[in-house]
């Protein structure tokens, strides 16, 4: 078998552009920590550049800003002086030196292996110093030959395991996370809407579904006729393209130097509402409205609904539905997963919106792995117009987090209780991010957990067990009389951790027999429950939290993301725990821990 890959598109741009975007500056910190992790350098070292890299990939403002307007990057969660440091000379100059350093020690490719699963940076070393592997391709020769069972601490079954790695690695086509796409989504929407003759601008494909990770961008430009062909010439020379795909008098496509493909076209307000339907929904829900058009004798394509030559329908979406006898269906529904009979039979959802959102019930501060204190994560919240906020600090067992024990819990309910009394708009929450343990019990004894409004439980360990043992540990944490919400239910990290085995209709079931809930955790790396979960939970009744995870006081932006999640797994304001008012909360918490 041949294994043909390239090298990762961000290793190699940095000579060509002076990075614009925080996710261009994370690639390189995520790089240096890659690299000094495969020296053996410093954990804590390690672990700021990876916190940086995380902060900076969901920071909703771009650095690059930030430091024109002169304003102190240290003062960003985790930024001290020598990363702010790092960060201007990146901006400034496109490059990192220490990253030019590592580079020259070791062999820039080797970071590629860090992504087939099952090789950490000790293994990766071994690798490279006991085997000379520098590439993946390298990699697969030598788990072929049989050279890699001999290493201490591999085996047959781990090299086996690597070479369906790297085949279904070779097959993978890049796809980046939603908020990364984002950050290079809007500044493109803003620059083509600067263009002169542009009446709107929007960001279709599976961006505008909130998939939660996204191959290309789907860019759709309603302008005036004479200014198609000027969109079109600013478009590929847009100053982040590193490559011109195609280009033509209404379209074209592009490369961005993050390696990002962008893909536009230009239609006329008549067709807008045509092509806005054409280019965002899925290829499956797109044929089956089509089979649909043909059997009404209609013909629905970019340009418009036709009957015969003539148009009678496209200037919106929901023109376009409602030439086939449906109602408008939005757009993180359009996957042909039931919406359109749904949608025909007048049963379309009426979907969660950001506004309904009352409270955030999953919350850090800097007592453990968060970044700012009570207060400001409380006025933080209250400016984001929550009523309440849970603040859900790591207990004992995650050292790392310098998670809390029994007698420093207290003392934050202590805290919280005094806080109270001072804020007005908003009331914080006592609460725990409580570790399930392998055997299912909690971290904490009862006597820590009475004192607090809920807990939340969570799985941060023996992310291997098998599907039964796992399932198993859940449930009986579940029984526990505090436990409350199970937090991030299937422990996956998007393109870095696969979710744990785990019988999850099961574990809804216990939950609405138990009477506790589920969250949906908004982290971009999370976005967990999956959509179909959050389906499920709905059709059995279970409540879903929709959760930031905040550990600084940016990190409630990022519940777009879990609202955008939940729409797509059908989840009504009903369906949503935190959408009650507090006092509405209090009732069914109140009856989960009783």
């Amino acid at each position: 078998m041949l294994i043909s890959l390239c090298s990762d598109a961000n290793v190699v741009y940095w000579g060509i552009r002076m990075p614009k975007h925080n996710a261009d500056i994370a690639v390189i910190f995520e790089e240096i920590a890659d690299l000094l992790e495969i020296q053996g350098a410093n954990p804590f070292r390690i672990r700021a550049y990876r916190n940086a890299a995380r902060m900076l990939s969901e920071l909703p403002r771009e650095v690059s800003q930030m430091l024109e307007k002169k304003e102190d990057l240290t003062d960003l969660p985790g930024i001290g002086d020598d990363l702010a440091g790092k960060i201007k000379e990146i901006v400034d100059s496109g490059h990192c030196s220490l990253l030019d350093r590592l580079q020259t020690e070791l062999p820039p490719a080797i970071t590629e292996l860090l992504k087939i699963p099952g090789l950490g940076p000790k293994r990766v070393k071994s690798l490279y110093h006991d085997l000379d592997v520098q590439t993946i391709e390298q990699l697969y020769r030598a788990a072929r030959d049989g050279r890699i069972r001999i290493l201490p601490g591999f085996g047959e079954k781990t090299e086996t395991n690597i070479l369906q790695a790297i085949e279904a690695h070779a097959n993978q086509t890049q796809r980046f996370k939603l908020a990364v796409a984002g950050q290079y989504a809007e500044a493109l929407e803003k620059f083509l809407q600067a263009i002169p003759g542009v009446l709107t601008v929007i960001v279709a494909g599976s961006y505008r579904r909130m998939r939660e990770t996204v191959g290309d961008l789907d860019m759709l430009v309603v302008s005036s006729v004479s200014a198609a062909s000027q969109v079109v010439q600013r478009f590929i020379t847009y100053e982040e393209t590193v490559e011109i795909l195609s280009a033509g008098t209404i379209r074209a496509s592009i490369i961005l130097a993050g390696g990002l493909q962008v893909d536009l076209r230009v239609v006329k307000e008549e067709s807008y509402g045509a092509a806005l339907h054409y280019f965002t929904g899925s290829k499956s829900h797109n044929i089956a409205i089509r089979r649909m058009a043909q059997k009404h004798g209609l013909k629905i394509n970019e340009y418009g609904v036709f009957q015969d030559k003539t148009r009678i329908a496209g200037e919106t979406e929901a023109s376009v539905y409602a030439a086939v006898g449906l109602a408008y269906i939005p757009p993180e529904l359009r996957e042909n997963r039931g919406e359109i009979a749904a949608a025909s039979t007048g049963q379309l959802p009426q979907l969660v919106e950001q506004t309904d959102l009352r409270g955030d019930l999953h919350a850090h501060t800097q007592a453990t792995d968060g970044h700012h204190s009570l207060r400001e994560m409380a006025l933080a919240g209250k400016a984001y117009g929550f009523e309440y906020l849970a603040i859900t600090e790591h207990s004992r067992r995650l050292t790392f987090a310098h998670g809390l024990d029994g007698a420093r819990l207290a003392q934050q309910c202590d805290e919280i209780d005094q806080l109270n009394a001072e804020l007005t708009g908003i009331t914080l929450l006592k609460s725990i991010e409580v570790d399930i343990l392998q055997d299912g019990n909690l971290d904490l004894p009862d006597s820590a957990l009475a004192r607090l409004d809920l807990v939340v439980g969570a799985i941060h360990s023996h992310f291997n067990l098998s599907r039964a043992k796992q399932t198993e540990r859940i449930l009986r944490a579940m029984h526990h009389p505090y436990f409350t919400l199970l937090a991030h239910p299937t422990g996956r990290l998007i393109q870095r951790r696969d979710p744990y085995d785990v019988d999850m209709l099961r574990i809804i079931r216990e939950a609405k027999h138990r009477g506790c809930f589920l969250e949906l955790n908004a982290h971009p790396e999370r976005l967990d429950l999956l959509d179909t979960h959050c389906q499920m939970a709905k059709e059995e009744g279970v409540l879903i939290s929709i959760n930031s995870d905040a550990h600084s006081v940016y990190d409630f932006s990022n519940l777009r993301f879990g609202v955008g999640q939940a729409r797509r797994g059908w989840l009504e304001k009903c369906n949503v725990l935190n959408t009650r008012p507090l006092s509405e909360l209090r009732l069914l918490i109140h009856r989960t821990m009783s």
